[in-house]
Order: C-alpha cells, then sequence, then structure tokens
C-alpha cells in the first residue's frame, strides 16, 4: 500500500493565500479555486493512518477567509471614500462667490471698505493693527484694544493715519498683541471671495481672491 504525504502543501496554500506566491492565479477568486481542489485532492489522497489534520484545514479555511473578507472591505472602503469624495466636492462649489475669511496677510480696500481678521490663541489687553502699501509704507496705524481669545474680525473704512481715504487696492497687514507685559502671537486673517476649487490627493482646495489658493479645513468663517 502507497502513503501518500498530505501535509506538504500546506504551505503552498498558506503561500496563495497571503499573496506570497506570483502566479496566474494571483487573484483572491483563483486563490479559493485553488484551495478547494488542493483540499479536495488532500482528501481523497489521505493516508487514512494519517488523516488530515482538521485543525490545519480549520486554519486554512480561516486564512482564506480573512483574506477574501478584507479585500471586501478594501472595495467597501474606497467606494465609501469617494462618495464622501464626491459630497465634499459639492459641499466646497457652494463656496464658489461667497465671502471667507482664511489664513493671510492681505487686506483688500474697494470704496472705503476691507474686512480682515485676527486669530489669537488667548485674550490680549492689546492689539494693534499696522497696514502698509505695496511699497511697504505705513498707511494706518490701528489700536484695537481689548480682544478675546480666537477668531475675530474687523473691518478698516480706508482712511490713512492722516485722515485721507487710501486708493482701492489689496494691501498687507501685520499686527502686535500684548497681555500684560507678554507678547502674544497672533495669526493674520484675510477675507476674499471663492473664485474656484479644485479637488487632489491632498483634499480640495479653494482660490481666494487676493490670497491665493487655501485648504477648505483652513476656512475660518463664511459670508
Amino acid at each position: 500500500m502507497t502513503t501518500i504525504q498530505t501535509n506538504t502543501v500546506d504551505q503552498g496554500l498558506l503561500d496563495t493565500v497571503n499573496g506570497k506566491k506570483k502566479t496566474d492565479t494571483s487573484t483572491t477568486a483563483a486563490a479559493e479555486d485553488r484551495f478547494l481542489k488542493l483540499l479536495v485532492t488532500q482528501i481523497q489522497n489521505q493516508d487514512p493512518l494519517n488523516p488530515l489534520d482538521n485543525a490545519q484545514v480549520t486554519s486554512q479555511l480561516a486564512q482564506l477567509s480573512t483574506v477574501t473578507g478584507i479585500e471586501k472591505l478594501n472595495a467597501s472602503v474606497e467606494s465609501l471614500l469617494a462618495q464622501v469624495q464626491a459630497s465634499q466636492n459639492l459641499q466646497s462649489a457652494n463656496l464658489i462667490g461667497h465671502g471667507v475669511i482664511v489664513p493671510g496677510s492681505s487686506i483688500a480696500l474697494a470704496n472705503g471698505n476691507a474686512i480682515y481678521g485676527v486669530d489669537l490663541p488667548q485674550s490680549v489687553d492689546r492689539l494693534q493693527v499696522t497696514i502698509k502699501d505695496s511699497n511697504g509704507l505705513v498707511v494706518r496705524n490701528i489700536d484695537l484694544g481689548v480682544a478675546p481669545a480666537g477668531v475675530s474680525t474687523f473691518t478698516w473704512d480706508g482712511k490713512s493715519d492722516a485722515g485721507v481715504l487710501a486708493q482701492n487696492g489689496v494691501y498687507q497687514f501685520t499686527v502686535d498683541a500684548t497681555a500684560g507685559a507678554k507678547k502674544i502671537t497672533a495669526s493674520t486673517l484675510s477675507f476674499g471671495l471663492v473664485d474656484s476649487i479644485s479637488s487632489g490627493a491632498q483634499g480640495n482646495k479653494l482660490t481666494v481672491a487676493n490670497v491665493g489658493d487655501v485648504n477648505v479645513s483652513d476656512i475660518k468663517q463664511v459670508y
């Protein structure tokens, strides 16, 4: 009577299920088919004196099931991500034409009106704003006094320190904040209209007038 060794193919099965062998049957469906064929062959040719180990078969089936489940899960996640991206694109598109407050140091003046903002990590006793023209010359110094923590927005009437209305255009501004004798680091915020959106691997970006490209997550306020 010829004795057939049944355990020598187990590693090959595991390699196939785990994707260690790069063959023509590398897909999950092909791996399942090959596994079942090998399993049937093992059962048909097992040695009656040394039958196939049930625990080992169960383990191999569990591994195959895990691989199949992971592939289905990945497909589901990819589908979900595609739906989320489509939803984000739609929401971002709704921002076109709206004004937003985003990180930036530009301040656009139009007919004696400009909006800008400041993001403070804590409340301050004194907040000062310095507005400069394109040549770096100081146009206006504004003392805003006490300001709370968080995002605050302000308006500039376009007047210079001399009381003259400045020309329409884009200016730059800086802020100085102090709490007692301590200088506080503040972030400047710009206002602009959303012109367009673009989608990429890093998420959606907005093109904001007078500011440039910003991430959707950078938006502090929407008007």
